[in-house]
């Protein structure tokens, strides 16, 4: 496993292209850094996490002959390998939040970004940010439903050993689209989606609060909704969200 250590970085996925375009890497090469200035989560939104305290990096990840049209299954991969070390290091309930958050209980812990390489009908690189809060205990006022491993479990974790578990659970998730079980994949992501079949409040992008409860995720990892009419609307990222929250 080839694990590239920086101190101090303004974007490990950025670095990681980067190098991929200069050299040939090996599968799951990981560059990971204790300051990441200028960290970015999904469709743009900032990713802050204090030097030294939480898990910044990012994974190449390599798939023969993966099509575009399946690229939501890494999702659930990288997710589910994330939410797996997350139950054994820590006592309470985490759930995946739709697409690929990780949250304890109702609060985030973790958040992924994925950046493809597309050649033709398939990806060629997929690079995975994932930022993980460790051993931070204080968060701006301003970021709400947020916590980190320590205010859970009350200790501090060692990061370069919380890594390894993590990237190599994620290489046995990994290993599910390589041997084209995607139906084990989704049941598995499926089983730990936060609120599945469950009422909630939500808003739509413009700003409509309605009932529903997610019942599924399409092949193309749009949110499935059901609605009080029992119709099911498909949301994508930035469309949806709990009202509550």
């Amino acid at each position: 496993m080839n694990i590239i250590k920086i101190s101090a970085i303004d974007s490990t996925n950025l670095y990681l292209k980067q190098l991929l375009m200069k050299s040939k890497l090996k599968n799951f090469t990981t560059v990971v850094t204790e300051n990441q200035t200028a960290g970015r989560g999904q469709m743009g939104t900032n990713w802050i996490s204090e030097k030294g305290k939480n898990l910044t990096f990012s994974v190449l990840i390599d798939l023969k002959s993966f099509e575009i049209r399946d690229q939501f299954y890494l999702s659930m991969s990288v997710s589910l390998g994330i939410y797996s070390v997350l139950m054994e290091e820590c006592d309470t309930k985490f759930y995946i939040k739709w697409p690929n958050d990780i949250l304890a209980v109702k609060d985030k812990v973790a958040g992924v970004l994925i950046e493809n390489i597309i050649g033709g009908a398939y990806i060629k690189h997929s690079i995975v940010g994932i930022g993980l809060n460790v051993n931070q205990e204080n968060f701006p006022n301003e970021i709400t439903n947020v916590s980190s491993l320590k205010r859970i479990g009350l200790k501090d974790y060692n990061l370069d050993e919380l890594l390894l578990k993590i990237i190599n659970s994620v290489q046995y998730f990994v290993s599910f689209i390589e041997k084209k079980e995607f139906s084990n994949l989704k049941k598995m992501y499926l089983e730990q989606l936060f609120m599945i079949n469950k009422p909630a409040m939500f808003e739509d992008i413009k700003g409509r609060i309605f009932l529903g409860k997610i019942v599924n995720v399409s092949e193309a990892g749009m949110l499935m909704v059901e609605l009080e009419n029992e119709k099911i609307r498909k949301f994508n990222l930035k469309e949806i969200k709990f009202a509550n929250r």
